[in-house]
């Protein structure tokens, strides 16, 4: 085997939680390690570390991210009341993933993987959908209360010299619970930047959606930077690039979703975001299935796998059990960052061993080699349904062949 790939810059490594974080060092081990020098600085989010860090560790590594410019995650929990118990924890830390993103303001572009075999749930699918998902404020941001009764809730800002303007919530007769959301033209700007720019690369029409109707200020917000951010930097481009933007309701865009052959990307607030892109990568065949990108808008990129730690899988895997968990998201977030890495390095041994990765990873699935999950969905004659490890191993041996 020829000396190992060489990497100039390191990447930022944020290790995670459960069953991803085995699939985590298989990858490493297997396909990574005996081809590429890794150059990483590693962070682990793990949760017994973010509570033995009281959650520094998160802020520490998209600081990192800042200063390198490319970082790649594996999934991480983010505790709810029983992970509090099972894991011990001083506190219900938040989501890495909102800590992360808030700290890079980017933008998430969400992409399914497309395979032969495996046909979406929507038949006239025939193109990639990318879900462009605005990464910060919103619910993800937000402060919320349980309400007694008999209590009044009132939105109040403070301006610098004091006056207050107050707008009634809610008299509330019975006990209730009401949350408090945020945004800030800066972030939505850098969104809608971030979206047209990622538009005239992938030369795909972008699709803007929220609830304006309903949300008269903090929806038609959106709607109104976007639209003043097209007009003034970037009509041209598209007319030029021949491509389209426009605005729509969301439920109007879900509507045309459906009936659409794919091929564009659809922009959505955060939460809106957060559940149509797994809606979209579902319907396509599966969440381990779908390419997940951060992209700020001064070029940091930050890729992950963007479904859960598979936390079923991993009980089975403490016991011996062996799982068959499809590993494709977590190293597609791997081949993409090092190809960033490589590219903006100017190092194209890395960018062909990132490409020749993905390559093999597909003709792996396409030769009828696959985990559980595509199996069930796969209409290939032959295939054979193999566990975590093997599936990864079946990899390396197309790998060697394209190398």
């Amino acid at each position: 085997m020829s000396e190992k790939i060489k990497m100039i810059t390191p990447l930022v490594e944020m290790d995670g939680d459960e069953m991803t974080r085995v699939i985590w060092k298989m990858i490493k081990d297997i396909l990574l390690k005996p081809y590429v020098d890794l150059n990483t600085e590693y962070y682990d989010l793990g949760l017994e570390h973010r509570e033995a860090t009281k959650d520094k560790v998160t802020f520490d590594s998209a600081y990192a991210t800042k200063k390198y410019g490319v970082a790649v995650k594996c999934a991480t929990i983010t505790p709810n009341a029983a992970r509090v118990k099972e894991y011990n924890l001083s506190e219900m830390w938040k989501s890495p993933n909102g800590t992360i993103r808030a700290i890079l303001d980017g933008t998430v572009f969400r992409t399914p993987i497309l395979v032969k075999g495996i046909t979406p749930f929507i038949p006239t699918w025939k193109k990639p959908i990318t879900i462009a998902r605005h990464a910060y404020g919103d619910v993800y941001k937000n402060t919320e209360m349980v309400v007694d009764a008999n209590c009044k809730a009132e939105l109040v800002v403070t301006a610098p010299d004091g006056t207050e303007t107050r707008s009634l919530i809610q008299e509330f007769k019975t006990p209730g619970i009401i949350q408090g959301l945020h945004n800030i033209d800066k972030s939505i700007s850098s969104f809608a930047r971030s979206c047209f720019n990622f538009a005239l690369d992938a030369k795909q029409d972008l699709w803007f959606a929220t609830k304006d109707t309903i949300s008269k200020k903090y929806d038609h917000r959106f709607k109104d930077i976007f639209n003043e951010i097209f007009e003034a930097e970037y009509k041209e481009k598209f007319d030029n690039a021949g491509i389209e933007y426009f605005y729509t309701l969301i439920d109007d865009a879900v509507a045309r979703v459906v009936r659409s052959d794919g091929g564009y990307i659809w922009a959505c607030k955060n939460y809106d975001g957060d559940v149509m892109s797994d809606m979209v990568a579902t319907a396509f065949g599966s969440l381990a299935m779908m390419t997940s990108v951060l992209v700020s808008p001064d070029g940091v990129y930050e890729y992950e796998a963007a479904h859960g730690t598979v936390q079923r899988h991993y009980y089975k895997y403490l016991k011996g059990e062996t799982t068959s968990t499809n590993s494709v998201a977590t190293l597609f977030a791997w081949t993409g960052a090092l190809r960033k890495r490589g590219e903006l390095d100017n190092t194209p041994d890395l960018v062909n061993f990132a490409n020749n990765l993905e390559k093999a990873t597909i003709q792996t699935i396409e030769d009828g080699v696959m985990t559980g999950d595509l199996a069930l969905l796969s209409t290939l004659e032959n295939k054979t349904k193999v566990d975590t490890e093997t599936f990864l191993l079946e990899v390396n041996k197309r790998l060697q062949n394209l190398l």
